[in-house]
């Protein structure tokens, strides 16, 4: 099984990833002759606590992605009411030191500002993880993610 161990930061378990253009739109924009948008490096947090992968706008952008749809949030800081947020599809792709590197090639995205304010671009949340096994080893301040 793929793997990769990486020491937890200031920040939490940080990892690096690419973001692109789902591989639909990929197919989309082949077909009618037009550029294909450079995929964008990230800085992205596990996070446990996302029910959804999220991405600063600010990358979407950048890749030329439309909204696919709105959902609706819950954090600690929205309490009761949720708050709405504009959905992308992108591709989402982890690379391992070694071995394949893990790829989501059309996976729902949502933005989330103030992210790259905290160090970094994106949330990898559980729609990511369920795909994996996450170790968390505090003590020794780790992270492993396999998959």
């Amino acid at each position: 099984m793929p793997h990769f161990t990486r020491p937890v930061g200031p920040n939490g378990p940080v990892l690096t990833a690419v973001v692109a253009v789902s591989q639909e739109r990929n197919a989309a924009l082949v077909a009618a002759g037009k550029p294909i948008p450079k995929p964008v490096p990230i800085t992205a947090l596990v996070d446990t606590g996302a029910s959804a992968t999220c991405v600063d706008p600010s990358v979407l952008a950048a890749l030329s992605l439309t909204p696919t749809g709105i959902v609706s949030l819950s954090t600690p800081s929205t309490g009761e009411m949720p708050h709405q947020a504009e959905q992308f599809d992108a591709a989402v792709i982890i690379p391992a030191p070694q071995g394949p590197a893990l790829v989501f090639r059309t996976i729902p995205v949502v933005a989330s500002e103030l992210l790259a304010a905290q160090g970094f671009h994106a949330l990898i949340g559980r729609d990511i993880l369920d795909q994996c096994i996450f170790f968390y080893n505090g003590s020794l301040k780790l992270f492993t993610l396999a998959y």
